[in-house]
C-alpha cells in the first residue's frame, strides 16, 4: 500500500504547530511548525514504517479511518 491509500488527518494545535497523522497505522504521525512541513514529514515517517513492515514481510494495516463531522 502507498501513502495515498490512507486517509490523513491534519489539525492545528493550540500552540500553532500542525499534526499530520494516519490513524490506521500506529505511530504514523508528524508534528511540525507548518502544515506543509507536517505533511512532508508524514511522508518520510510513512516510508520508514512501510520499510519496517517490508523487512518483517508483513502487510501494512488496512485503512479503517472514517471521517465524520459531528
Amino acid at each position: 500500500m502507498k501513502l495515498e491509500d490512507y486517509k490523513t488527518v491534519l489539525y492545528r494545535q493550540e500552540d500553532g504547530s500542525w499534526v499530520a497523522e494516519i490513524p490506521s497505522i500506529s505511530g504514523c504521525y508528524a508534528l511540525m511548525p507548518s502544515r506543509e512541513e507536517a505533511l512532508a514529514e508524514l511522508s518520510c515517517v510513512f516510508e520508514m514504517i512501510a520499510e519496517e513492515y517490508r523487512e518483517r514481510r508483513i502487510s501494512l494495516p488496512s485503512d479503517t479511518t472514517e471521517i465524520m463531522h459531528a
